[in-house]
């Protein structure tokens, strides 16, 4: 690239789902600058931390720059330099020896969170290598709420901040820390500041809390109690969309039926709630027009993840807010390429019975494997033995629940290869690891395939260590050796044009403009109905008998039984400063955030006779961690926030202190959501104790 000192516009990405326009400033070939475009489509000037602090991922010491071959035990830490042509070599002849003997559904593919191009470049490796088999952390992100989408209204409901609404209800979503999936909350700030009005819907008191009309401090694991609650109400008191519900709605008569078994009263014991603040929810959401439904990740951190978002997306229905501006929108998308043709779908045409969760009966339309059922198939068989596996961008020994049970299964495959920025605890337990070029060293596209109706222009800025490749780049060389050329091409680029092809436009045009946006209609279903087999929104679903799912949204109870040796009630929290268990050793980031940190109401805390900054042990069933006490009156009483994903990158073991202060050493995986294989990583029974 030229040296002289220059400014190029980018999107932020890999430090979150990405957005959010960037300036980043070269000079001789290392970025000394980045701020956000005020002219950012999404962020219109905002940056987070974390995107601030991005380029100090680039030139980090310890950051991997090499192709490595294990020497020793696996997670011994004894490594041996090897060339990209013997690492490519090997991962490829062990997988395809694994095919040649197994076939090729005993290799599995896995990756984390979609951050870019290379989350499809990952599919279409093993649908090109054969494999029914793609890992993800899906079961517990984004997929509930999607995949229920689909079933319930025939689309993934996407909330609009673009437009502007009378209310925004943030149920379980702290935009400001999370900027979840493109929601950054530059964008909804702007809104309050022009009189948009706010429901917060959390157990902790967010800093938008502060500025809403209602909080609803509900007990953690209560999402599907409350929304049937509210469901209620807006029948009982004749709140909804009634030419809505009348011309629109499949099994409006068989859901009122349903939730009249859940007045307030009785929803206000399993929600911890007032049953007047039940009552006056429902009377906020349903009389704004248009109300925007905001529902965050924590919805789907339970087995009860179908039976949450099914409710939720029922009180869109009935309030009338389903593709309306300034409500939750089906997006239209570009002119780009579809995901089936680009992932080569075709090439497993019989995915949906071969797949690993074919066996446990997930919900149709569900593609991605929930790892706990990777993790059987490796240490039990079941319901086929899977003796290899492949993965990018992840770190299963932190994200997935039970912990100690993803050791033993990456100890127990044949063969484990990953691709990384940094040698995580996770990849500690690899055959081969290969080094991953960071965002900002490779031209890639963002939000593809998410469902958001547009895609955002993410250019180079600078080149990478010359033995780091760009993700994609990894997907098309092991692509060529395990599936061939004619599937594969030689140059990762090839792959963005592919994207690009039907808009007619190239990858320079594309970068001019920043991003491509499919075009804006509102209310398609007056003309076309809505994609579900009634061509109406499925109340009650036409098809639960033929897949076997609840016909009607129901609250199946918390997770856990109550227990008066744990009498706490445990939930997850992500920090601002870090991306799940990525970027701990980001010391910019780092100094932000120095310790993992639980935190509690200070009237807990005294009964226990714990002070601020104690060190405390934190037990459930399953196990117990150490983190830093944080006393707060944020948090209601009872509940307890513990910091997820933390490894300490210093530590001498290799595997990075796994687990000290592992919040998924307390996860377990014995119950399980039958539609996405959702284990329970929220509303977990735990006690807290002053460790001496």
């Amino acid at each position: 690239m030229d040296q002289k000192s220059r400014e190029i516009k980018t999107h932020c990405s890999y430090m979150d789902h990405g957005g959010c326009g960037l300036i980043v400033t070269v000079e001789d070939g290392r970025i000394v600058k980045v701020k956000g475009d005020p002219d950012g489509w999404l962020n219109q000037g905002y940056v987070c931390p974390k995107g601030l602090a991005s380029p100090k991922r680039l030139d980090h010491p310890n950051r991997l720059r090499h192709p490595l071959r294990r020497a020793g035990e696996r997670g011994s830490g004894q490594w041996e330099r090897i060339s990209w042509d013997r690492a490519l070599e090997e991962i490829s002849t062990r997988l395809d020896g694994i095919r040649q003997r197994d076939g090729a559904r005993a290799v599995a593919f896995g990756l984390g969170m979609p951050k870019g191009l290379d989350h499809f470049g990952q599919i279409r490796l093993a649908n090109t290598f054969g494999s029914p088999n793609l890992v993800a952390s899906q079961d517990v992100c984004h997929a509930p709420r999607e995949i229920t989408g689909v079933h319930t209204c025939g689309f993934y409901p996407v909330v609009d901040f673009k437009q502007p609404s009378e209310l925004v209800v943030l149920w379980a979503s702290n935009v400001p820390a999370t900027n979840e999936e493109g929601g950054i909350c530059s964008a909804l700030l702007k809104q309050v500041g022009q009189g948009t009005k706010l429901m917060v819907i959390d157990p902790r008191r967010g800093s938008l809390a502060d500025k809403a009309e209602l909080w609803l401090p509900l007990r953690p694991g209560s999402d599907a109690a409350l929304a049937l609650g509210m469901l209620n109400v807006m029948i009982t008191e004749k709140l909804y969309d009634a030419e809505f519900v009348a011309n629109h709605t499949h099994g409006f008569a068989e859901l009122a039926a349903q939730v009249a078994g859940y007045p307030p009263e009785r929803v206000a014991a399993i929600t911890w709630l007032e049953p007047e603040q039940i009552r006056q929810a429902a009377r906020l959401y349903a009389n704004a027009k248009p109300a925007a439904l905001a529902w965050g990740n924590p919805i789907e951190h339970t087995n009860n993840a179908f039976q949450a978002a099914r409710g939720l997306v029922c009180l869109m229905a009935l309030s009338g807010n389903l593709d309306v501006p300034g409500g939750n929108l089906q997006p239209l998308e570009p002119k780009i390429a579809g995901l089936g043709p680009y992932v080569r779908a075709d090439l497993v045409p019989d995915k949906r019975t071969q797949m690993l969760s074919a066996a446990h009966g997930v919900i149709p339309r569900f593609m991605t494997i929930p790892p706990t059922y990777l993790r059987r198939a490796i240490l039990e068989g079941n319901p086929y033995p899977v003796k290899g596996f492949f993965s990018m961008d992840t770190n299963p020994l932190m994200a997935w629940a039970d912990s100690r049970l993803t050791k033993r299964a990456l100890e127990s495959l044949e063969f484990f290869a990953c691709a990384e920025l940094f040698m995580t605890p996770s990849a500690a337990l690899a055959d081969v690891v290969l080094p991953a070029a960071a965002s900002l060293e490779f031209d890639d596209i963002g939000h593809y395939g998410l469902g958001h109706g547009y895609i955002l222009a993410r250019p180079r800025v600078v080149d990478p260590p010359t033995e780091c490749r760009p993700p994609m780049q990894i997907c098309c060389d092991l692509g060529q050796r395990l599936a061939g050329e004619d599937l594969w091409p030689a140059d990762y680029r090839e792959m963005l044009n592919m994207v690009l092809e039907p808009s007619g436009m190239s990858w320079e045009e594309f970068v001019e403009r920043g991003h491509l946006q499919g075009p804006e209609k509102f209310r398609k279903y007056r003309d076309k109905g809505f994609k579900t087999p009634s061509g109406k929104v499925e109340l009650r679903l036409s098809t639960a008998e033929k897949f076997g799912l609840p016909p009607l949204p129901a609250w199946d109870g918390f997770p856990e039984d109550t227990d008066p040796e744990f009498p706490l009630v445990l939930t997850g929290r992500k920090n601002r400063v870090s991306l799940h268990s990525s970027y701990r050793w980001v010391d910019e980031l780092r100094a932000k955030n120095p310790e993992p940190v639980l935190e509690m109401h200070p009237d807990d805390a005294a009964k226990a006779g714990i002070s601020e900054g104690d060190a405390v042990r934190l037990s459930t069933r399953q196990g117990s961690i150490v983190q830093v006490a944080r006393l707060s009156r944020r948090v209601r009483p009872g509940v307890v926030y513990a910091e997820h994903g933390w490894w300490f990158p210093e530590d001498p073991d290799p595997l990075g202190g796994w687990e000290r202060s592992n919040f998924n050493l307390l996860t377990s995986t014995a119950k399980l959501g039958k539609e996405f294989g959702t284990p329970n990583m929220a509303a977990l029974p735990c006690k807290v104790e002053k460790v001496a």
